[in-house]
């Protein structure tokens, strides 16, 4: 079958969402006040690192008020980024930093992994939106590079000399981070209707029922949002995360087989 031939243009990715739940609308608050100070005192403010959920509902924040903002999370294919507001486009230096994580005595079928980096990190009581992504060296598994807030870089470097069961050394990084592009499988799958719980199913390769299970027992986000509706609808370009299973993005929709049943493609992290 000639995917491409299949597309359907008509298929829309989601429209925007407004704020959800209380820590979204204080999100937009805060970013209008540093938005505010940073325009009346000419000095540049910055945000700690936001998800791609809440980059959205900041740049919705800011669309009215058009340029002197970026988003930056420490290299060019970031998923979590800083909100960096710059008004005259002054630059005060980057309120970033990075660390290089190295692990010593770990062989490469015994590194650590994304999850215990980051509980270590944590540990040392720092918050989440200190911390950017957590990136593997494309040819040393032994070593991570984590994008931080500038200000908590010597604590870090000082302070953490393990992760889980493994001892690391831990040192400032300056160069540019070596991240590669992990090379991912694009699935293709039918499904009777773009529904939470049948495109679920069909990424999971499971039931609708287990899906719907997984859905109503509160372990699936959409776009880091929970969800817990099994009828909600799903959007090319929408993010899956099924806890226990990972997370799979919705690349695109298309046109319909014989049996009526809607075609998609996806990606799974």
């Amino acid at each position: 079958m000639n995917w491409r031939a299949v597309v359907c243009s008509s298929k829309e990715n989601r429209p925007y969402l407004p704020a959800q739940n209380e820590q979204e609308r204080f999100l937009l608050k805060r970013v209008q006040e540093l938005w505010n100070i940073a325009q009346q005192r000419g000095i540049p403010r910055h945000t700690g690192f936001l998800s791609s959920r809440e980059q959205d509902l900041a740049q919705m924040a800011l669309s009215k008020f058009g340029e002197g903002y970026r988003l930056w999370g420490g290299y060019q294919e970031a998923e979590r980024k800083v909100l960096c507001l710059e008004p005259d486009g002054k630059v005060w230096g980057e309120p970033l930093s990075c660390v290089k994580i190295q692990c010593t005595g770990a062989k490469h079928s015994t590194v650590p992994e994304h999850k215990n980096y980051l509980g270590a990190i944590l540990a040392l009581r720092l918050e989440r939106e200190c911390i950017g992504d957590i990136v593997f060296d494309s040819e040393d598994q032994t070593v991570v590079y984590v994008p931080i807030l500038e200000r908590i870089q010597s604590l870090v470097c000082e302070e953490l000399v393990s992760v889980g069961r493994w001892s690391v050394y831990v040192e400032p990084f300056e160069g540019e981070i070596p991240y590669k592009t992990p090379d991912r499988e694009l699935k293709t799958a039918t499904v009777s209707s773009l529904r939470i719980d049948s495109v679920l199913a069909a990424m999971l390769r499971s039931s609708r029922g287990q899906a719907a299970e997984l859905i109503r027992s509160g372990l699936v986000s959409l776009n880091h949002l929970p969800v817990t509706s099994v009828s909600a609808s799903v959007y090319q370009g929408d993010l899956f995360t099924a806890r226990g299973y990972g997370r799979f993005r919705l690349e695109s929709v298309g046109g319909k087989s014989r049996k009526d049943r809607l075609f998609i493609q996806f990606y799974q992290y």
